[in-house]
């Protein structure tokens, strides 16, 4: 897979997990984690741009610290300690289940010129899939490691990857198996 032009997403890993079905989506959470902490390694030692697009918690006048911090007092805690933004990471607040959606992520990708997302977090059946939609329909390429995302089931994840495949037809493959040449 080529760098150029090449971002990859964190979508919703700082989480709070305190909702309905928020003790399951944790338990598969985290077996994603240290594949995305993998892979995220990779990629910055690449200079492939990381960007992390979250739900906001209702903290709209809130800084990325703030929505962190308050996520830490969840159960997300561990999480967050093992795939925390760095300081030059990006981090973007969404309103709703898309990355695209009522946010400057488009804007981020058009002034970093990125043609091609690698999509990682949780949820696969909401977030992650309505973004790979919205990538879709903005004609990025896509790449979706398939041991980087989590859903409440893996029932539910499992079905998210077939309307992927059937509609959108990104690159699906494991984290292990992308490399970014030169």
């Amino acid at each position: 897979m080529s760098k150029d032009n090449t971002a990859l997403l964190v979508i919703d890993m700082i989480n709070t997990f305190d909702f309905d079905g928020g003790k399951n989506l944790l338990e598969h959470t985290l077996d994603v984690v240290d594949p995305i902490r993998d892979l995220k390694k990779k990629a910055k030692d690449a200079g492939i741009p990381i960007i992390y697009v979250n739900d906001n918690y209702g903290l709209w006048q809130d800084n990325m610290n703030d929505i962190i911090e308050h996520c830490k007092k969840g159960k997300g805690r561990k999480v967050i300690e093992r795939l925390h933004p760095d300081t030059d990471d990006y981090f973007i607040i969404k309103p709703k289940h898309s990355c695209f959606f009522g946010t400057q992520l488009e804007i981020l990708l058009h002034q970093l010129d990125i043609h091609h997302l690698i999509l990682t977090g949780i949820a696969g059946d909401i977030c992650v899939l309505y973004t790979a939609n919205d990538a879709y329909m903005r004609e990025y390429e896509l790449s979706i490691p398939t041991d980087c995302v989590a859903s409440e089931t893996t029932e539910d994840n499992d079905n998210a990857f077939r309307i992927i495949t059937k509609t959108i037809g990104a690159d699906l493959t494991d984290s292990r198996q992308i490399d970014f040449d030169d």
